[in-house]
């Protein structure tokens, strides 16, 4: 049979117990409260409660915790640190409770007080692990970063009399994305090219896409036909990747200098069709077909030719940009598309390599969380000629 009395319970409560008038003097502890601190009960009584505080926690008590309980006349659960003999922090929570008298003003405070060691420990764990979580996370994030700049050249470089940009943008700093473009020299002048986009993400996105920009750049300089470049990374992704089907889209050419422009020779395989935009003000898909590189092993591609002249710039692009959700459309499955991108271009006709470019970027910093897909823009002008 129990036979704890009330003032039994009061006194050796698991939480302590104390009493105080309206301005916070304390009439009244318990014993749990004193046995935590290690102050006797004549010690505490006629002192008030802000003098038991820690300086931090008495400036937040006399600045928030006091005028909000005076106000709403109850406050529960609020973390302080109270101050032991010794000098010790001694984390608690606090519960007060405003007891008002026949004339409704204030006459004393109930205060119960937990120990919030364990918890406060709790909490500093969880801090640690989250702040631990933060730097793995940011160290991986650099970790992507340096992996997706080791798949695309340092610097674009320029062939002589011609202009050229480019622009990558990631839609997600976790995780290696699968687009990439390259420009690089060759023989008699000429100067291999190409921009594609690997199927997935992660590490195994970046395998393929390291494998494909080696494999295009050596078979451009075995055979610098863009058909027979296709057809060659057609066979090494089928041959690598049987068992696990990988895949990519790519337009491929090789640009040959002329007296006043180039002509360029491209090959596509299942890529979104190049633009031209023309001195003359205008914005055109140049066509180009071609089955997706490493599904079909009988894939064949063809040529196609283009000129470009004073004032006129190509721009290659990956389908991120094709595929995000505008602004406006963000909730729907509305994609931006390939007519918006023609007329976007068009509008800005002529333009240079850097400049058009740089409107895609601006294009691109509208889409937001639209942005689903990395996005990759390459573009290769013949500067306008001089007017003197």
């Amino acid at each position: 049979m129990l036979d704890d009395t009330p003032d039994d319970l009061y006194e050796h409560a698991p939480c302590g117990n104390l009493s105080s008038s309206s301005d916070g003097t304390i009439a009244r502890v318990n014993a749990t409260l004193l046995g935590w601190l290690g102050f006797t009960r004549e010690e505490l009584v006629g002192k008030r409660f802000g003098e038991l505080l820690t300086m931090g926690a008495r400036i937040y008590y006399e600045t928030h915790f006091a005028p909000l309980l005076a106000m709403q006349g109850e406050l529960s659960g609020i973390a302080l640190d109270l101050r032991t003999k010794d000098g010790d922090r001694f984390p608690v929570l606090v519960s007060s409770i405003v007891k008002s008298g026949r004339d409704g003003q204030p006459e004393s405070i109930r205060t119960i007080i937990f120990d919030g060691r364990e918890r406060r420990a709790y909490e500093q764990e969880l801090l640690h692990a989250r702040q631990a979580a933060e730097r793995e996370s940011d160290r991986l994030r650099h970790l992507v970063a340096d992996l997706q700049l080791s798949l695309l050249p340092s610097v674009l470089p320029t062939p002589p009399g011609l202009a050229t940009a480019a622009h990558y943008r990631m839609a997600s700093v976790d995780e290696v994305g699968g687009d990439f473009y390259d420009l690089f020299p060759l023989r008699d002048g000429r100067w291999g090219f190409f921009l594609g986009d690997v199927s997935g993400k992660g590490i195994v996105a970046a395998k393929v896409t390291s494998l494909a920009r080696y494999t295009l750049r050596a078979a451009a300089v075995y055979n610098p036909d863009p058909a027979a470049v296709l057809s060659n990374l057609n066979q090494v992704l089928l041959q690598e990747y049987r068992q696990d089907a990988r895949y990519c889209t790519v337009v491929f050419g090789i640009l040959t200098p002329a007296p006043e422009g180039c002509r360029a020779v491209l090959a596509s395989g299942g890529h979104p069709e190049p633009l031209i935009l023309r001195a003359a003000g205008t914005a055109v898909r140049h066509p180009t077909r071609g089955r997706l590189v490493g599904v079909f092993p009988d894939s064949v591609y063809t040529n196609t030719e283009l000129t470009l002249g004073p004032g006129d710039t190509l721009v290659l692009y990956t389908d991120g940009l094709t595929e995000a959700r505008a602004a406006e459309s963000k909730n729907s499955d509305h994609r931006y598309g390939v007519e918006a991108v023609t007329a976007y271009a068009a509008d800005r006709a002529p333009s240079s390599a850097a400049a058009i470019v740089e409107a895609f970027v601006s294009l691109v910093d509208t889409f937001g969380d639209g942005l689903d897909d990395d996005t990759a823009i390459m573009a290769i002008g013949v500067p306008p000629r001089d007017p003197s």
